[in-house]
């Protein structure tokens, strides 16, 4: 199993360019890391079989949800902070 856990990053070309992700840790939250489409744009590119965005915040989660919801392929885990 290939697991990639971004630190605090855009959606670089290099990330763009992984291959055989199982699971991915995408870091959702302005103004440190991605933003919703960020992330979605790098799900696409990279194509992980399960995506778990995290340090979101405020960050409404649906707005991933619905950029990705055609991605039958990309399983979106969105787990609850306390």
């Amino acid at each position: 199993m290939r697991v990639y856990i971004a630190a605090d990053t855009e959606n670089t070309p290099e990330m763009k360019a992984l291959t055989d992700i199982d699971v991915a840790f995408l870091p959702m939250n302005l103004p440190y890391t991605m933003t919703p489409e960020m992330v979605a744009d790098a799900a696409r590119a990279f194509r992980p079989a399960i995506l778990y965005p995290y340090h979101f915040g405020s960050t409404d989660t649906n707005e991933l949800l619905d950029l990705l919801r055609d991605e039958d392929a990309i399983e979106v885990r969105i787990r609850q902070m306390a």
